[in-house]
């Protein structure tokens, strides 16, 4: 399968608070049924769990302003102990080049953990150690 980066986002206070923002380049990866402003799909984390997230768009306007809608983004935030700054990526598997593939989406929570030689070091939350980020 091939895998393809849809998005990595650094997360802000209203992200862990309200709806996680998506970019809309990112929705060309998703299937909305017809007359559908909305579309459910399953996310796998880094230790295999599988999360549901609704993706929705407005209705009205020029632009779609997509977003994860908090109903289902929460959850996600509350188990993975999300903090602003932290960041989250996701991932779309392909295994052919029609419409109709077979698709599978991975989700990645991370939190900075340090710098090196002037570089952000990123780590999953479940490989944080329990005492928090390092300095």
């Amino acid at each position: 399968m091939e895998q393809v980066h849809l998005f990595t986002k650094k997360l802000k206070p209203t992200h862990i608070s309200h709806a996680l923002s998506f970019p809309t380049h990112a929705l060309k990866a998703f299937s909305f049924p017809e007359g559908s402003h909305t579309v459910r799909f399953e996310a796998v984390d880094a230790t295999d769990n599988v999360w549901g997230f609704c993706l929705s768009t407005r209705l009205t306007g020029a632009r779609p302003k997509p977003v994860l809608l908090r109903s289902s983004w929460r959850r996600f935030v509350e188990q993975k102990g999300l903090v602003p700054e932290d960041r989250v990526a996701f991932f779309m598997e392909r295994s052919g080049e029609a419409d109709d593939m077979i698709r599978r989406y991975t989700v990645r929570a991370q939190r900075k953990v340090m710098m090196l030689k002037g570089q952000d070091v990123w780590v999953d939350v479940e490989d944080v150690p329990l005492y928090g980020p390092l300095n």
